[in-house]
């Protein structure tokens, strides 16, 4: 059976690939880095973006402006992206970081024509530090990213397994949505993609797959077109 997608632009969320007492579980890595890889040898190319949540969240924790907190964010995704690289190196898949923010040292500055150059060239992308400004979050990021790079689809892996109108942890009768738009994710205040974020895709027409990552092999059954989370258009 051939990948439903092409090219992908994949959203990892850093809260579900965090450790109980370490920043990221090396267990969980491999074994996400291992799926990409799978997925690349059937014929998909990867753009990824990873929040920086398992790391710095602005708005727990320590009052510190808004301004500086978002470049703390950003700092946190240029961590996760060049450990996110790395291990997919490991698995044998070429990866480039290329980063919003001026960090020649550890990542390579980003461009759209580049990026695109290197999927062509069959490696993976990570995009880290977001947009390179504060107040946009790694959502609105990974929706600019996947237009740039005229990804197919955004496969936003969370630590919850679809959208649902209210927490499951919480209410055992949240109800669970298999389609839903972006409007109506404003509109129901439903939280599972920021505001900015939602207004770009509905604007784009940029399709997104939310599901979860509690299973890595999930991210090889959406490329797959597989039944699985719920689908926003």
């Amino acid at each position: 059976m051939n990948p439903k997608y092409n090219r992908v632009l994949l959203k990892l969320s850093g809260e579900a690939l965090e450790g109980k007492d370490e920043i990221l579980d090396a267990e969980k890595v491999k074994n996400v880095c291992a799926v990409i890889k799978k997925c690349a040898d059937e014929g998909v190319s990867f753009g990824i973006v990873i929040g920086g949540g398992n790391i710095w969240r602005g708005r727990q924790g320590l009052s510190v402006e808004r301004t500086k907190s978002d470049g703390m964010g950003m700092l946190a995704t240029l961590i996760n992206s060049i450990a996110i690289s790395d291990a997919l190196i490991k698995q044998g898949l070429d990866a480039k970081v290329l980063s919003a923010l001026d960090v020649q040292k550890l990542a390579e500055s980003f461009s759209a024509e580049k990026a695109r150059s290197y999927l062509d060239q069959g490696k993976a992308v990570v995009f880290a530090c977001g947009t390179g400004n504060p107040y946009f979050s790694t959502d609105t990021g990974a929706i600019l990213r996947a237009l740039e790079i005229k990804a197919d689809i955004i496969l936003s892996a969370k630590n919850i397994d679809a959208v649902y109108d209210s927490d499951p942890k919480l209410n055992p009768n949240a109800k669970r949505y298999t389609n839903i738009t972006y409007s109506d994710i404003i509109s129901k205040e439903l939280g599972v993609v920021d505001f900015s974020a939602c207004c770009m895709g509905k604007e784009n027409g940029m399709k997104m797959l939310v599901f979860g990552l509690n299973d890595p092999e999930n991210i090889y059954r959406a490329v797959m077109g597989d039944d699985l989370g719920t689908v926003v258009e």
